[in-house]
């Protein structure tokens, strides 16, 4: 076994899920079925953190396609989160890959993600790097587009996705973090503390733990979106303040939100810099995935144990990333506060997009309230803002109109 029994030890009565049913599959080396399904993967690379990959690639997706990784939580299993989290109805709609980590018994007893074990979280070893070569192989078997791919995880899994995007910030252009905890909350604290008391530091430790990943690091950051639950007992809701500040620090913007926005199901959001960092409180929510069980567009998921039903996390966070913005790659926009990750996102208010989408424009007509509701837009002072062009809109309310055309990933204009 690969894990010390202290660690172990600690680790009991940590972030809990029940076991969910899982979906069928089938082991595979590359190519998919005829009809999409979740497919094992095999032979994705040495493997030192032994993990399972397993991958989901829709029907007719496009070369040059997007990857969103998934990282479930404790006692769960890679195909029971991917078939509950909802992400699948928005790889079918807007085509991506979705790559599925699966971590087992035989290396923790609870099937957590080790988001605090040293050889697990540094770049180039132990779990981190065994999801890296998971991405690796979809670049080179699939045609992944390196400059979007995407991470998020519940939990433990949450905690992994924090350290993904700390040691390898050149391979994840954004990431959300479900009911998890900052990067090396843990080691130098116990989970018990991180998870049950949370550890206060300043965003500038917090933010120095980020760099000292890959200190060789020249390019941008991710963008992080993250989720919780104000009743989170089994991961308290101050880590997600403590994210908020670690993230907010790495990306260079300030700790007071630029915009906030009241959502379905109790659910508050508040933005920071030019689209940097997003956070999500749920208000009464629990510990788990949040999803929306239901046939309207931003709506997903099917309600369980840690999956729980109050709001689509995977609608938003697949609208945060600019999957939504076509089937193939896409336009890159030259710079903007809320760019396609393709570009690498920037904090210029100022900057010009390019408007030359190589697929036909979306336009959308609806209030202000349902613009910033479903990622099209963002409001401040009482008005909403169009995302990318910043143009005013208007007030934000549910009476006032405007129609918006995409003209990039996640690049919106007034008027069609």
């Amino acid at each position: 076994m690969r894990r010390s029994p202290s660690l172990l030890t600690r680790l009991t009565g940590a972030v809990a899920g029940i076991v969910l049913a899982a979906t069928a599959v089938t082991t595979i080396a590359a190519a998919p079925a005829q009809a999409a399904t979740l497919t094992q993967v095999t032979g994705f690379g040495s493997n030192p953190g032994n993990l399972a990959m397993y991958a989901y690639r829709p029907d007719n997706l496009p070369a040059g396609a997007p990857a969103v990784v998934l990282l479930h939580g404790c006692t769960q299993n890679a195909p029971g989160y991917f078939a509950n989290s909802g992400w699948q109805k928005f790889a079918d709609q807007w085509k991506f890959t979705v790559i599925v980590a699966g971590q087992s018994s035989a290396n923790q007893p609870l099937s957590c993600f080790n988001w605090f074990v040293e050889q697990d979280i540094t770049r180039g070893s132990g779990e981190a790097l065994s999801i890296k070569q998971m991405v690796d192989h979809a670049k080179n078997n699939y045609g992944t587009d390196p400059g979007r791919v995407f991470v998020s995880g519940l939990s433990a899994g949450g905690g992994m996705s924090a350290t993904m995007l700390a040691t390898y910030p050149d391979v994840f252009a954004a990431g959300s973090v479900i009911a998890g905890l900052p990067y090396r909350c843990a080691p130098p604290a116990s989970t018990s503390t991180c998870q049950y008391s949370g550890v206060n530091k300043t965003p500038q430790q917090w933010g120095d733990l980020v760099r000292a990943a890959y200190p060789g690091h020249t390019g941008p950051r991710p963008r992080v979106a993250i989720w919780h639950g104000t009743s989170d007992s089994t991961v308290v809701p101050a880590n997600a303040t403590e994210l908020r500040d670690q993230w907010t620090n790495v990306r260079g913007v300030s700790q007071t939100p630029t915009s906030t926005a009241a959502l379905p199901a109790n659910t508050s959001l508040e933005v920071y810099g030019n689209n940097d960092v997003r956070l999500y409180r749920i208000s009464g929510m629990g510990h788990g995935t949040p999803v929306d069980p239901g046939p309207a567009a931003d709506q997903c998921g099917t309600a369980g144990a840690y999956i729980l039903d109050t709001i689509c996390s995977a609608y938003h966070d697949a609208v945060f990333f600019g999957l939504n913005g076509g089937t193939g790659p896409g336009p890159t926009p030259t710079a903007s506060p809320t760019a396609s990750p393709t570009a690498g996102p920037t904090a210029s208010p100022t900057a010009s997009p390019t408007t030359s989408p190589t697929t036909a424009p979306t336009c959308v007509t609806a209030s202000n309230y349902a613009h910033v509701t479903a990622g099209r837009a963002y409001h401040s002072g009482g008005y909403a803002y169009a995302n990318g062009s910043n143009q005013r809109m208007g007030l934000y309310n549910t009476f006032y109109t405007s129609t918006l055309k995409q003209t990039g990933p996640n690049h919106w204009v007034i008027g069609c």
